[in-house]
């Protein structure tokens, strides 16, 4: 069965690296964190039951969080494997954040309990992996499984930062998420950068600079 055939999708995407075929199992691949100051870059790899389809899979940033919620569990019990992966600050400060989000992708998918027969990620560029591998751009909005992707990896990361936030509630991390706001930066400057701060990313950089 088509991994596509149970979803209205409004831009389908027909790969070209390799062909659909009974059985095949798709991975969908997308990320999490890249523009932050904070905390880890997330990534997610889902692998849908295409005779279970769950509705109203879309780009995590284009749906609410309470919808984001109600997904994750259907996304979950309803997909044939899901993973998680991660890069920490300390490797995306050694790597980059481009590199360390690609290592982040090769870990969620290692970590799927089976193999898959190809993988596609959202973007441009695609890791190494030991299948064929393709990016879809924009492929958050047009394969299912890289939205369900998008989804499980959107609420895995806010959920540490609402953890961080109880932690350090005067850095904001509840409502920015961790990205360069205004609230973000008035607060690195006033209470100085954490831990789990990003040191190669020029505003904690600029931060740790004056109090060296």
């Amino acid at each position: 069965m088509d991994p596509f055939s149970e979803y209205a999708l409004a831009e389908p995407f027909i790969p070209s690296v390799f062909h659909w075929r009974p059985g095949m199992r798709v991975a969908g691949v997308d990320e999490v964190g890249r523009g932050p100051l904070v905390g880890a870059v997330v990534t997610a790899a889902v692998v849908l039951d295409p005779t279970r389809p769950i509705p109203g899979l879309a780009d995590s940033k284009k749906i609410s969080e309470k919808k984001r919620l109600q997904l994750e569990v259907e996304i979950k019990s309803h997909a044939m494997a899901w993973s998680l992966g991660r890069a920490e600050p300390e490797e995306i400060d050694e790597l980059n954040i481009f590199h360390a989000t690609l290592l982040a992708m090769q870990r969620a998918v290692q970590a799927l309990p089976l193999d898959v027969h190809g993988v596609l990620v959202d973007g441009n560029r695609v890791p190494e992996f030991v299948c064929p591998a393709e990016a879809v751009v924009k492929g958050d909005g047009r394969v299912p499984a890289i939205s369900a992707a998008s989804i499980l990896a959107k609420v895995a990361r806010d959920r540490e930062m609402q953890q961080l936030h109880e932690q350090h509630p005067q850095y904001g991390f509840d409502r920015h998420k961790g990205y360069p706001t205004k609230v973000h930066l008035a607060a690195l400057e006033q209470y100085g950068a954490l831990a789990q701060h990003r040191r190669s990313f020029a505003p904690v950089a600029r931060i740790l600079g004056a109090d060296a």
